[in-house]
């Protein structure tokens, strides 16, 4: 009897396992999102009195709200590269070569009977990464777009008072006037 073309029922072990890891990485490392009614509230925008406080505030938004901040660069990076879809194209082509060439793959890859290994396929996506990056208008789209989405951030960390945040925040209060 013959599998092929069947889709497999449960996903194998180790590939779950590594889902849940990025997973808890991320969700560790990125903290959690924020209200978005909080962040975007009229009410509490307006100039700060002095530099220090505007670097007072933008640490502070930056601790609190830095999830948001993640997703509004992105969200503020895919927009730009819609208004480039070549480079929109490149990319998730580039995506779907490490998704099945390094992410997705339980066996080693083998050419010609030769076994590559796990590194020789990492250098190779690298090296093809960085080559397609910088011999096409890609790398300029996405600095670009991340420079905005930046520059929105530091906006909104600069015009954003810090008066009504971190109510039972306690630690992250810390953190941030350790900055």
């Amino acid at each position: 009897m013959t599998t092929y073309g069947t889709i497999p029922t449960e996903l194998p072990q180790q590939s779950l396992s590594l889902i849940v890891q990025a997973r808890e990485f991320l969700g560790s490392s990125l903290g959690s999102r924020r209200k978005w009614e909080d962040m975007i509230n009229i009410r509490a925008l307006n100039l700060p009195p002095n530099v220090n406080e505007a670097v007072g505030r933008i640490r502070t938004n930056i601790v609190f709200f830095k999830t948001n901040y993640v997703i509004v660069v992105l969200f503020l990076l895919l927009l730009t590269l819609f208004f480039h879809p070549t480079s929109l194209v490149i990319i998730v082509v580039i995506m779907i070569a490490w998704f099945l060439q390094y992410f997705l793959r339980d066996n080693p890859l083998s050419i010609y009977g030769f076994v590559v290994d796990r590194n020789m396929i990492i250098t190779v996506l690298t090296l093809f990464t960085i080559a397609v990056f910088f011999l096409t208008d890609v790398m300029s789209n996405i600095m670009s777009g991340i420079t905005f989405g930046l520059t929105v951030v530091l906006a909104h960390g600069f015009f954003r008072t810090t008066d009504d945040l971190f109510v039972g925040d306690e630690k992250d209060i810390n953190n941030a006037s350790q900055c």
